[in-house]
């Protein structure tokens, strides 16, 4: 993944909220956010009697944080999390995806081809992007401030299509229809990860609207629109 997305408020992300139970993150709407950048995450907790809930909470775009200063740890580019590493147990997302797995709310993403002049927006035909991630909770010891740092988990770029949009990866968006999976995902006791295999297979599952841009962080578009599909 490049490195960029936005969430805005549209029907298309209040239509997510309401799918996945939880209020309009109206705190973290960005129009164009990087990576160390504060985002949206949708978690799921239990409480001491076992009952699980849903919120949004805000999260650092980097997962792994100092644990002092909770600032990101820039020697580590762990804005994204490679699915291929995420059973090596040395790997930063390996207790991640098995116990604090989220769900990051977006609108639209960038994606570049590596030559430093190709850019796309990438955006799901009427429907809002739920970016599967994994964060991870810090506290300094000395103010008892707690922060959130998140990663979105990308896939091998097997797609043809994508070839021509980002040859190293692409982002894990989760199917919102199907609700077994969303569940499971978002439920910290639900650790038979081998069952997200299927997750984690390349697809399309929403015709994705591309489009091409001028640069990242402008997000203006330089030609006409086509569409990826199954």
């Amino acid at each position: 993944m490049c490195g960029r997305f936005n969430l805005i408020d549209s029907p298309q992300v209040q239509l997510l909220c309401a799918l996945l139970g939880v209020p309009m993150p109206t705190h973290n709407l960005r129009a164009d956010i990087a990576p160390g950048g504060s985002i949206a995450i949708v978690l799921e907790q239990r409480n001491a009697d076992g009952q699980k809930s849903r919120q949004v909470s805000a999260a650092t775009w980097w997962l792994l944080l100092d644990p002092t200063s909770l600032a990101p740890n820039y020697k580590y580019a762990s804005f994204n999390s490679r699915s291929d590493k995420l059973d090596l147990p040395r790997s930063a997302a390996y207790k991640p995806f098995r116990e604090s797995r989220c769900i990051i709310p977006a609108s639209a993403f960038v994606e570049g081809l590596g030559d430093k002049k190709t850019y796309h927006k990438i955006e799901l035909e009427n429907a809002a992007i739920a970016f599967g991630g994994v964060y991870k909770q810090y506290i300094n010891r000395e103010t008892g401030e707690s922060v959130l740092g998140a990663s979105i988990i990308t896939l091998p770029p097997l797609i043809p299509q994508w070839q021509h949009i980002h040859p190293k990866s692409l982002p894990l968006m989760l199917d919102m229809n199907n609700k077994e999976l969303i569940d499971n995902w978002l439920d910290p006791g639900f650790d038979r990860v081998e069952e997200f295999a299927h997750a984690l297979e390349p697809r399309v599952t929403v015709p994705m609207k591309v489009t091409p841009i001028d640069r990242p962080s402008r997000w203006n578009p330089i030609a006409d629109s086509f569409l990826i599909v199954a």
